[in-house]
């Protein structure tokens, strides 16, 4: 199969998918042409570089939650897609894997890494925004970690959160913390 053949169905599967691999693209043709093909797509920002070995052609930096998966968005990214905060926020992402917690920066703007516990990696759910589909932690999850990371939250958005939670699955969720965390509540 020539490089041709191999570009065409390349970029019909960069424009399908939100985030491609390193390991998908090179699937799809050689080791050697697929890192030829990323670097050049890279420098002509057809691509951007979401981590290492994760990709998009995608304007939207919150993509970046698929290459810390298992991850979700959460704290005040949250609040901003169930419409609890007006404040702009960048990217804030909760994993369990083992990463560098801080802010990073992927084609010139910031996304927030927070690393969770792997038993306190629940109450999440897929929200569609445009075309994606992007994994926001719920209401309640929402809440307990605003509290669990000692944020800050205004008493406005308090109280719009606490009209909209749900009292049984707060209490569902509040057994999985730690009983010192439990206590302080």
């Amino acid at each position: 199969m020539g490089k041709r053949k191999y570009l065409t169905r390349i970029e019909k599967f960069i424009d399908d998918s939100p985030v491609v691999t390193f390991d998908s693209i090179q699937r799809l043709s050689s080791k050697g042409y697929a890192k030829l093909l990323i670097n050049k797509l890279l420098k002509t920002k057809r691509l951007i570089r979401l981590a290492k070995g994760y990709y998009t052609n995608r304007n939207d930096i919150s993509l970046a939650v698929y290459a810390f998966a298992p991850a979700y968005l959460g704290l005040q990214s949250a609040l901003s897609a169930h419409d609890l905060w007006e404040q702009e926020t960048i990217p804030i992402i909760l994993t369990t894997q083992k990463v560098r917690n801080g802010i990073r920066q992927i084609d010139g703007a910031n996304i927030l890494l927070r690393t969770i516990d792997e038993k306190l990696y629940f109450g999440y759910k897929t929200l569609q925004e445009g075309d994606t589909y992007l994994p926001y932690s719920d209401i309640e999850k929402t809440y307990l970690d605003l509290l669990y990371y000692k944020q800050n939250i205004n008493s406005e958005t308090l109280k719009k959160i606490k009209k909209r939670l749900d009292s049984k699955k707060l209490k569902k969720y509040l057994k999985d913390y730690p009983k010192a965390f439990q206590k302080s509540l």
